[in-house]
């Protein structure tokens, strides 16, 4: 086996350091793959055995995606999806399923901070889900689709040490349709704070490119470090 080349499908950046807004809203904003010269791929989220574990999972990807990401001449954005968060039954608190993936998550960061090494003080990694979980369990011991939900911004470029939010509550009558935490933040507006101050996409770019007819959603100021 040759030595292990990058095949990364996103944007990278340009000299001036600026990411081309049609280059983002045009790719898959990939999942970091590597090739070597005989056409064999490094894992990722999807290439894995079923019966992998969570941490095992996080560990091959996160380390097939860092020796890319703290390369000078390697890409500037990486995206990881993970399964296994749809917690109908058997939730568990503070032991249970999902605290055994939450423990997994954060190990899984601790050593994406420990592989990037001094290219971690300018990351900034964001933890999203597509939809949030009910406010109260169901009738098996989990939690149904939701709407709200927390996001995690981490790494050595954020501002952190804070929670940013206008908490609705989670009495019957501060509820989502009586039954999901209430958003109180747009998405967009933290990714467009991140791609602004991070990766300088221009506000009219990330307005009408990056997220299309998107101008009522401000970019979140003050996420990252000056």
């Amino acid at each position: 086996m040759g030595p292990i080349k990058s095949r990364v499908e996103g944007p990278t950046a340009p000299s001036n350091g600026a990411l081309d807004a049609d280059a983002i809203a045009d790719s898959p904003m990939m999942e970091v793959v590597a090739t070597s010269d005989t056409g064999a791929r490094a894992p990722t989220s999807r290439s894995l055995k079923p019966g992998a574990t969570p941490g095992a999972r996080y560990t091959e990807v996160i380390h097939a995606a860092a020796e890319f990401l703290r390369r000078d001449d390697g890409p500037k954005v990486a995206v990881f999806d993970t399964t296994g968060w749809d917690t109908h039954a058997n939730e568990g608190a503070a032991q249970g399923q999902l605290a055994a993936r939450l423990g997994a998550l954060d190990a899984g960061l601790r050593d994406l901070k420990a592989q990037l090494g001094p290219v971690w003080k300018d990351t900034a990694v964001l933890l999203a889900t597509e939809f949030g979980r009910t406010a109260a369990i169901n009738g098996t011991r989990g939690t149904d689709h939701g709407t709200a939900a927390a996001a995690f911004l981490v790494g050595g470029a954020v501002r952190g040490g804070r929670v940013v939010a206008d908490w609705p509550g989670l009495s019957t009558r501060a509820l989502y349709q009586g039954r999901d935490l209430m958003p109180t933040l747009d998405m967009r507006s933290v990714l467009k704070g991140i791609l602004q101050e991070h990766l300088l996409v221009p506000t009219r770019a990330l307005d009408a490119t990056v997220f299309p007819d998107s101008g009522a959603a401000k970019a979140l100021k003050g996420l990252l470090r000056g």
